[in-house]
């Protein structure tokens, strides 16, 4: 049962609100009470509970009618109407008109904290669903980013396979967008006003991803006091992104390719068949044509997900599509963030454009914050970058063995010529005052914390 639920109860019998509370409060919950309907829809204006108890019979106006202006107000909020009168045309009345579930006096234990779990589940699931929708339709990256040739092609499979109910498995290296082309992909299907569950295979403990995908039912293992829906019962009707599939073990998998094929299950603990119509979205780093060579993927598993295969390609070759992600990060992190705007220098760009970017384009963005945070404001030249930028062009600067000013062959124009003769001068002076950052920027004529960037962005090592 979610821990620390407001709750309002609304019946004019004092030992009720008395038992309700103490149910409630010994659950966790904080309790607020009202012994009239009039005065329950007072203290609403006031309050948000997580959850109304309301009393069908009470004084003045009566429990269906404060249901109605309760649902009015928020048709989300569930309400869960009481009655010491057993009438089943009364509680088809009132579940007909909104309410979420109905129980009767005198009450149980059990029966309240079941039906106040599966109400309180059941309000943070459609909380979820419409966070999940708005975030969808604003995000701003749901598109694939560039105009290099892989990425154009990229995106063109990308609205070919939307519109249909094809399962796609994208492939790629870690950081190169598959939960973007994912998203893409589901914001241009017939599902997109339906939700998307993401489910990250690698992040869960195999002895709990049965119990994620599927759901389980109350005592269906030590720590399971309650029931839990799983996530391909929440994508009925919408998408499944299983990131990471290769890390599922060969027991998970088993499973995962029966429910794929006839798109029913039961959850763990449970023997009532659960029916979904569910797209997927299968996501991985690996090669899962060797993982089958070396007996950690189901081959069956595989072909099945195979329908239409998207591989993303690594940042490293998608050209100049490293300064378009670079603008559109910057602009996402300054409005997000309130971050002063930045500049990179045109050499500053071409060391860019040159780094291999292993992390791709995670590690492209996380580079654009690092910069934001560092040099707000400012324009960020060569000597501002990593010392990994310094080393990631061919033309990098070189030191002779003597320590004497090495002119790169490769240096093709006075800048690459310039620092490739600072960088030996640099080096040669501060073996000459025995790694001394202090003397040396003193002997130079350079002040210190200029000098200690200068010896990083050439890759010197300093005893300091």
């Amino acid at each position: 049962m979610p821990s620390k639920a407001h709750i309002l109860i609304i019946d004019d019998e004092e030992a009720i609100r008395f038992s309700l509370r103490g149910i409630l409060e010994d659950e966790g919950h904080t309790v607020a009470e009202a012994e009239t309907g009039e005065a329950g829809l007072e203290m609403l204006q006031s309050e948000q509970p997580d959850l109304v108890f309301l009393d069908i019979w009470l004084p003045g106006m009566d429990g269906l009618s404060v249901l109605a202006k309760i649902k009015e107000r928020d048709s989300s909020l569930p309400v869960i109407m009481i009655s010491g009168h057993g009438n089943i045309e009364t509680a088809v009345t009132a579940i007909k008109r909104g309410a979420h579930d109905f129980i009767e006096k005198p009450l149980s234990l059990e029966k309240v904290v079941i039906a106040a779990a599966k109400a309180l589940e059941f309000h943070n699931l459609r909380k979820e669903n419409l966070a999940l929708r708005t975030r969808i339709a604003t995000e701003q990256s749901v598109t694939v980013t560039g105009d290099s040739t892989p990425i154009v092609k990229l995106r063109e499979q990308i609205e070919r396979v939307a519109p249909t109910d094809a399962w796609v498995l994208i492939t790629g290296e870690n950081g190169t967008g598959k939960e973007i082309a994912a998203r893409s992909i589901h914001a241009q299907s017939k599902r997109k006003d339906k939700a998307l569950v993401a489910v990250n295979c690698a992040a869960i403990p195999e002895e709990l991803i049965e119990s994620e995908l599927f759901g389980h039912e109350k005592g269906a293992f030590t720590g399971a006091d309650q029931a839990k829906t799983g996530k391909f019962e929440l994508a009925d009707n919408g998408t499944l992104f299983l990131d990471e599939i290769g890390d599922m073990s060969m027991k998970t998998q088993a499973k995962i390719l029966r429910i794929l094929q006839e798109q029913c299950f039961e959850r763990v603990g449970g023997n009532k068949t659960m029916h979904v119509n569910v797209r997927v979205i299968a996501a991985t780093n690996k090669n899962l044509e060797e993982e089958i060579q070396k007996g950690n993927f189901r081959e069956d598993l595989y072909y099945r997900l195979r329908v239409f295969p998207l591989s993303l390609p690594p940042l490293r070759n998608r050209g100049d599509d490293i300064l378009k992600l670079i603008r559109e990060f910057h602009a996402g992190l300054v409005r997000e963030h309130g971050f002063k705007p930045i500049n990179f220098s045109k050499e500053a760009e071409q060391y860019l454009l040159a780094y291999p970017w292993p992390g791709n384009v995670r590690e492209l963005k996380n580079f654009v914050e690092r910069m934001l945070i560092m040099f707000a404001g400012q324009t960020v030249d060569v000597l501002d970058l990593p010392p990994e930028f310094a080393t990631a062009r061919s033309a990098s600067p070189s030191v002779s063995i003597d320590g004497s000013a090495g002119i790169d062959p490769g240096a093709v124009d006075f800048k690459m010529a310039r620092n490739a003769f600072e960088a030996a001068f640099l080096e040669s002076k501060l073996k000459e005052f025995d790694g001394n950052i202090t003397r040396l920027a003193e002997a130079i004529g350079l002040e210190r914390s200029y000098l200690y960037r200068k010896l990083k962005s050439y890759n010197i090592q300093t005893a300091e």
